[in-house]
């Protein structure tokens, strides 16, 4: 009878034991669920902060235009007589492109070359005379004076002649044909464009406190939205002699060869200016920077080393961020070179967070980003 209840008493003691073991077994995996619950992985994306070179630098915006350029027209009003050049060709210096009309004025240019001639005629006769004192040295200097008038009636109206052509100034290339033959055009009105594209130069305005930085002989780059992919090298060749007292920049001028004549005055450009030496930080993309006021800082994806979580963890440390470019950013200190970066999920993280790593979409990095639409 007392070994019966013995055992019985160790059949309820081991009930009570394994009930007990499930409840606690329940129990802990309640507690865990919660605390997965609580504290579920983030889905981030992370890069490794890599040393990268820098070369501080400008960037302003231009405009090209010829070292030797001009809109085209005549002194005199007229009716287009002849013209003697084709839109978009090239021609040369002194090239006859234009004339007027001039029947009546090359007429009375010959009829006061006849006037002058009959006054060197006289004053050549009584030049001979006063050899012999058959006319007074009053009459010679008469008629020296009528022959200088004379001559200077001639060179007024040969200029009013000459003004009625239109010859190349410079040698360049030609733009479209502004007149037809027949039309009237009075003094001034532009006939054509004449661009010289061997050399153009661009005008560009930095800061004031650039001045210091930037030098004469300097190279510069020029970016054209025209050729995307391409750069052109010039030189800077002046600086304006004051300062823009509105705006507080200052105007630069930079010279281009231009041999194969792809640049045209007028294009708009972005010119970077280097400055400085070059050096190297550690870089992020800006996306990875979590700015506040009291603080730039990062979340370094590490691994876990709490009991209970397994996997990586956010961290966040604090840097000091430098200088920009497109879409990266100089960290000067606070960050190890080859860190695992989070760069984009932060707003949902603080330190300890569970991380979920999917760098399937990448994030902008790039240092000379291109908009979209170019």
């Amino acid at each position: 009878m007392l070994k019966r209840m013995i055992v019985m008493l160790c059949v309820v003691g081991a009930v009570f034991a394994a009930l007990a073991w499930f409840v606690n077994f329940r129990a802990g995996m309640i507690r865990q669920a919660m605390a997965s619950l609580a504290d579920p992985p983030q889905t981030v994306s992370t890069t490794a902060a890599v040393l990268s070179d820098w070369q501080s630098g400008l960037t302003a915006i231009g405009t090209f235009r010829a070292v030797n350029g001009a809109d085209l027209s005549l002194q005199q009003s007229g009716i287009v007589d002849s013209i003697h050049f084709e839109s978009g060709k090239d021609v040369a210096a002194g090239d006859v492109l234009v004339d007027l009309r001039k029947e009546d004025d090359v007429a009375k240019l010959q009829s006061l070359q006849a006037t002058a001639d009959g006054f060197a005629i006289t004053l050549r006769r009584d030049q001979g005379q006063l050899k012999i004192n058959a006319v007074s040295q009053a009459t010679v200097d008469n008629d020296v004076v009528n022959q200088r008038n004379a001559l200077a009636l001639v060179a007024q109206q040969q200029a009013l002649v000459d003004q009625k052509t239109l010859k190349a100034p410079f040698a360049g290339r030609l733009g479209v044909r502004q007149v037809d033959v027949g039309q009237y055009l009075t003094a001034g009105t532009t006939i054509v464009t004449l661009q010289a594209l061997d050399r153009l130069y661009v005008d560009f305005t930095l800061p004031q406190q650039a001045v210091d930085q930037v030098k004469v002989g300097q190279e510069v780059a020029a970016r054209i939205d025209a050729f995307p992919g391409r750069t052109f090298k010039g030189i800077v060749q002046a600086f304006n002699s004051k300062v823009d007292q509105t705006s507080r920049n200052v105007q630069i001028r930079a010279l281009f060869d231009n041999a194969d004549r792809k640049l045209l005055p007028g294009m708009f450009a972005r010119i970077d200016v280097t400055i400085g030496h070059a050096t190297s930080y550690v870089t992020l993309p800006q996306t990875a920077i979590v700015y506040n006021t009291y603080g730039d800082s990062v979340f370094l994806a590490v691994k876990s080393d709490a009991p209970g979580k397994e996997g990586m963890v956010a961290r966040q440390t604090f840097v000091k961020t430098g200088a920009t470019r497109g879409d990266q950013v100089a960290v000067v200190s606070g960050l190890d070179r080859g860190a695992t970066v989070v760069t984009a999920g932060q707003i949902k993280l603080r330190n300890g967070s569970l991380l979920k790593v999917d760098n399937s979409i990448p994030v902008a990095n790039d240092p000379n980003p291109v908009p979209a639409d170019q």
